[in-house]
């Protein structure tokens, strides 16, 4: 399938991922285990409401939670843009392809537009937050895998290809993408990027839309250690879900935990190469052949591709094109069955 054409002048400008908005049912246990294993920082804490932003963020938040006594669900996405008259030119553009846009109050934000993208995924706009103290210095104050900033956010979306489309029209560059089979060009996982890494938003083929996981940058393998530590000690060693291990889309070091809710997050060394320049196009990953998506380390669990967060009030659809993937079930049963 094709890789859309990189859009210099899109419409209006969007600059990076900026946060998301979750609910989960004991907003304790959240900070816990958002605070003492995953290592963000609290920026405010009301009666039903806590936000949370990485050690080396001075915005206010990159994620939001909201106690519900329903099922944990994501609320909304948001992309930051450079300046107040983006927001007006995102406004005329969403109207005019008949995506009817809104405008919000949202605390510790600037002005606020809202929008429904066509693939469902409930987004918001905001170009300037309450700021704060990045702590970057202060490992006196930093816990756990002292997650540094938000990097991306990884969506399930029953149509890679259109979810490439649209978002292309808005200035997102194609960085990396996979394909599963020998011959078949069908893209099921595609990284697009705003900033100066290859990710910002990642597609992938699965019922929805869904969120699959947020991804923060750690500085480093003790930091990403401690997590795993601190997690086992606090009886949250189960939570671990794929990994320590090594991917193969930018070599990236990574390690993949769920919240008490279920949601999914992700800690992952920079080592995210550079998208600096023009020159530099889309690389192809072909998957057939290979029983991982990494390096190294063992196949992720069904659980990791199949399962994701619902958002609030949306009922996901099916995948246009599905993919089997071989995972870490198969690959044991596999191994067994060789070894009898």
């Amino acid at each position: 399938m094709p890789i859309p054409a990189p859009v210099l002048y899109p419409p209006f400008n969007i600059t990076r991922i900026s946060h998301a908005v979750h609910t989960v049912h004991d907003l304790d246990r959240t900070r816990e285990f958002y605070c003492e294993v995953f290592g963000l920082v609290v920026s405010h804490q009301e009666a039903d409401t806590l936000y949370l932003r990485g050690v080396d963020e001075v915005c206010h938040h990159s994620l939001v939670f909201r106690r519900s006594a329903g099922p944990a669900r994501c609320e909304r996405v948001g992309l930051r843009v450079l300046s107040e008259a983006e927001l007006d030119r995102a406004f005329e553009y969403f109207c005019a392809i008949g995506l009817p846009p809104s405008w919000a109050e949202v605390p510790y934000q600037g002005r606020t537009l809202q929008v429904t993208d066509p693939m469902g995924v409930p987004l918001e706009f905001c170009a300037r937050m309450q700021r704060m103290q990045r702590i970057y210095d202060r490992p006196d104050l930093q816990r756990g895998g002292s997650g540094l900033r938000l990097d991306h956010v990884q969506l399930h979306v029953p149509d890679v290809q259109a979810a490439l489309d649209f978002y292309s029209r808005l200035g997102f560059r194609c960085g990396d993408y996979m394909t599963a089979g020998e011959h078949d060009e069908t893209i099921f996982c595609a990284f697009t990027y705003r900033k100066d890494n290859p990710a910002d938003l990642v597609f992938m083929a699965g019922p929805g839309p869904r969120f699959h996981h947020c991804g923060y940058i750690t500085p480093s393998f003790q930091d990403m250690f401690r997590a795993c530590d601190i997690a086992g000690v606090r009886g949250l060693g189960n939570q671990i879900e794929r990994g320590p291990g090594r991917h193969s889309v930018a070599h990236a070091h990574y390690v993949y935990l769920r919240d008490p809710d279920g949601h999914r997050v992700e800690l992952l060394l920079d080592v995210w190469h550079q998208m600096l320049d023009l020159e530099i196009e889309p690389v192809q990953w072909r998957l057939f052949g290979q029983h991982t998506a990494g390096v190294w380390g063992l196949p992720a669990q069904a659980a990791w591709f199949y399962q994701a967060t619902e958002f609030a009030g949306l009922a996901p659809q099916p995948v246009r094109h599905p993919h089997e993937m071989h995972t870490l079930e198969k690959y044991l049963a596999k191994r067994h069955a060789e070894n009898r």
